[in-house]
Order: C-alpha cells, then sequence, then structure tokens
C-alpha cells in the first residue's frame, strides 16, 4: 500500500456501551488521561484482530472490567486528523467487580445513569450516538432482568388448557 493510500485508508475501532446492574443500570463512561476528555470505551483494532474481539480487549483496557456481550448496537464514524475513524459498539454488561486497574490512559472510569452519561461525556458526536443507542441497551437490560429463569419465550403466558381440551394439528 502507498503512502497516500495508507493517509486515506479510515482508521477502525470498537468499544462497548457498558452496563453494569444493580438498583438501577449504569453506563461506564472513561477520563482520558492525555486531554481529560469523558469518552466511551474504544479503541483501535490490532493488524488482524476483529472488530468484537478488539471491543472486548479496549473495554478491560480501559474500565478493568470483563463483559458478557448482548447484541451489536451500531457504528459511529467522524473525522479525526484528516482521516475517517469507524468506531463499532456492542451492547456488553460488566461481569461481577474489576479485573483489574484501567490501563494508565485512563485517568477515571465512572458508571452513570444514561442520563447524566450523556451530559457527561465531552464529544458532541459520542453524546448523540449514545442518546440514540443508550435507550435500546437500556431496554434489552431491563427486558433481560424481568423475564424469569427457566421461561423461555414463546411458553403460555399464565393460561391454561381445561382439562380435555385437545389441541388441533397444524399442517405444515
Amino acid at each position: 500500500m502507498t503512502h497516500s493510500a495508507e493517509a486515506r485508508a479510515p482508521v477502525l475501532a470498537a468499544g462497548g456501551i457498558v452496563l453494569r446492574e444493580g438498583g438501577r443500570p449504569r453506563i461506564a463512561i472513561v477520563r482520558l488521561r492525555r486531554d481529560k476528555s469523558w469518552v466511551l470505551p474504544k479503541g483501535k483494532l490490532y493488524p488482524g484482530e476483529g472488530a468484537l474481539a478488539a471491543a472486548r480487549r479496549e473495554v478491560l483496557e480501559e474500565t478493568g472490567h470483563q463483559v458478557s456481550v448482548h447484541g451489536f448496537l451500531g457504528s459511529m464514524l467522524y473525522s479525526i486528523d484528516g482521516r475517517i475513524k469507524i468506531v463499532q459498539f456492542w451492547h456488553m454488561r460488566a461481569v461481577g467487580g474489576p479485573l483489574r486497574e484501567p490501563m494508565r490512559d485512563v485517568r477515571a472510569v465512572k458508571w452513570l445513569s444514561l442520563k447524566q452519561a450523556i451530559e457527561t461525556l465531552t464529544r458532541d458526536h459520542e453524546k448523540l450516538f449514545l442518546a440514540n443507542v443508550g435507550p435500546v441497551a437500556l431496554k434489552a437490560t431491563t427486558k433481560v432482568r424481568r423475564e424469569k429463569p427457566g421461561k423461555s419465550r414463546g411458553q403460555s403466558r399464565g393460561r391454561r388448557r381445561g382439562p380435555g381440551t385437545r389441541v388441533a394439528p397444524t399442517a405444515h
């Protein structure tokens, strides 16, 4: 690849909208040491690394938490230093407490309500992105918490058939 082609190639990154459950779900944001900005946990992909693997790695490095992944939320793209940066985000949940301290580039981690997280983020494009995908992640988290263990979707919802009721076979 020529030097000019490298300059035009987009920067690929990945991260997570990371929720911690409790009385009310909280979203992780991190404060960068270099410019003191509050951002969503994310980072660049290593050569040959998949986006989901990078998202898990970056979230662990920046928040100290291992996560479970619960679906793709979307992509955000913006220009940085004349190059396009494409960041893919997944809905994630923190598993247990922190496994390690955040990386040196991170000054602090905060767990905030969706509204507080949006207000605290420094970059407008991240505020807008979280305002759009945050409610989807919260709704999914709330839905999972309300579902009872062992009850699969599609089971009858409290309706019982009376004795001797037959179910007619369906043609396929």
